[in-house]
């Protein structure tokens, strides 16, 4: 029988959380406080934790980072009366599979333990697996095109350029090399202290935004970290010889051959690919020069990747009508063209795609390479 360990320090909701259990047969396990639910857990090493956020003696975050560590096949569910983003981030990145807000309904928490559960909760006939991740894990550390503005105006989204950060299969994946992986690299070696770092950056292109931060990577500075960096061909020079030119010392204190990590950059020649256990495809977009969107498929789902991309149908038309030539021809080009990118990202789980004007803005940068919010939806 599943057992289920409800950490809370209010009394009647543990009561109240406890008879939505007993009713389904669960064995139920019972703490006041994070201390002592870290100590019944890693006692009794039950299926499924449910955890309030706010407690005395250790608080929700602190109770997954220990059991995380300690007991990691068990099933974290963070609950909590705040529905505050930060709070539901931190507690992913803490450890947490879910964060469920106040109050509770059966047939939410069902739902939820069976996604999270590798059996759903039912009577289980042997050991539970080695615990898996639950899903590929994402975070955004930079979504902006151009140049980095970090500040007040930016608190929210847009402070640094292109990079976003991959957990899937056992691998590390950074989708691009903006000045966010400043702030990445950091938490990197935060996180893994003394193990060495393995890790893969896909380049869409090589335009200054995407591949800024890469000087300012903290583990590329360390031997013991492994970085292969993949990419195609530039549109004037090879992959290797844009990445190191941001580092010549006219413009760089450290070039790219000095840094002590053990880097491997590799033009990519296929448009399919792997990266261990994760399938990669890559496609050429609307962009200037050589750019590339890609498809990452995990064993959780698939995800989507084009930071810098144009919808034709606006572009052709409009440099057709320049130009006094075909209109209808540059029509249905266009649409031929939106019909392959429409199958390349076609059942994706996650969709991350250039949407940097709103409809009015595109109208007056048609031909700058980017897309509009319309366009996207």
């Amino acid at each position: 029988m599943a057992t289920v360990l409800l950490i809370e320090d209010d009394a009647e909701s543990r009561r109240a959380t406890a008879g939505l259990f007993a009713r389904e047969d669960w064995t139920i396990l019972e703490a006041g406080d994070g201390e002592a639910g870290i100590s019944l857990a890693l006692e009794h090493q039950p299926d499924l934790i449910l955890c309030d956020l706010l407690m005395p003696k250790a608080n929700g975050f602190q109770v997954c980072r220990s059991l995380r560590r300690n007991l990691q096949r068990a099933r974290i569910i963070i609950i909590s009366g705040r529905d505050y983003g930060v709070d539901r981030t931190s507690a992913i990145e803490a450890g947490a599979d879910e964060y469920l807000v106040k109050p509770i309904l059966w047939e939410h928490l069902q739902d939820v333990i069976t996604r999270v559960m590798p059996t759903g909760g039912a009577v289980l006939t042997g050991p539970l697996p080695e615990f898996t991740p639950p899903s590929t894990r994402l975070k955004f550390w930079g979504v902006r095109g151009s140049i980095p503005v970090p500040g007040s105006a930016t608190v929210g989204y847009g402070g640094n350029t292109s990079c976003i950060e991959v957990r899937a299969d056992g691998e590390i994946i950074i989708l691009d090399a903006g000045s966010g992986m400043r702030a990445l690299g950091i938490a990197l070696e935060e996180e893994f202290k003394s193990r060495p770092i393995k890790l893969t950056i896909l380049i869409s292109h090589t335009h200054w935004d995407h591949i800024q931060g890469l000087p300012f990577f903290l583990p590329a500075y360390n031997s013991k970290n492994s970085l292969r960096v993949l990419g195609y061909e530039g549109a004037r020079a090879g992959l290797a010889t844009i990445l190191a030119s941001q580092m010549e010392t006219s413009v760089f204190p450290v070039s790219l051959r000095d840094m002590p990590s053990a880097i491997s950059i590799e033009e990519l020649k296929e448009m399919e690919f792997s990266i261990g256990r994760v399938r990669a495809q890559a496609r050429f977009v609307n962009h200037p020069g050589i750019c590339v969107g890609y498809r990452l498929f995990t064993s959780h789902g698939s995800i989507a990747y084009l930071p810098d991309n144009e919808p034709y149908e606006v572009l052709k038309v409009t440099l057709a009508d320049r130009a006094k030539s075909d209109v209808d021809e540059a029509r249905a080009y266009a649409v031929a063209a939106r019909g392959r990118l429409v199958e390349f990202v076609r059942g994706a789980d996650l969709l991350i795609i250039d949407a940097q004007y709103t409809d009015d803005e595109y109208l007056q940068k048609v031909g700058w390479g980017h897309g509009s919010l319309s366009s996207v939806v």
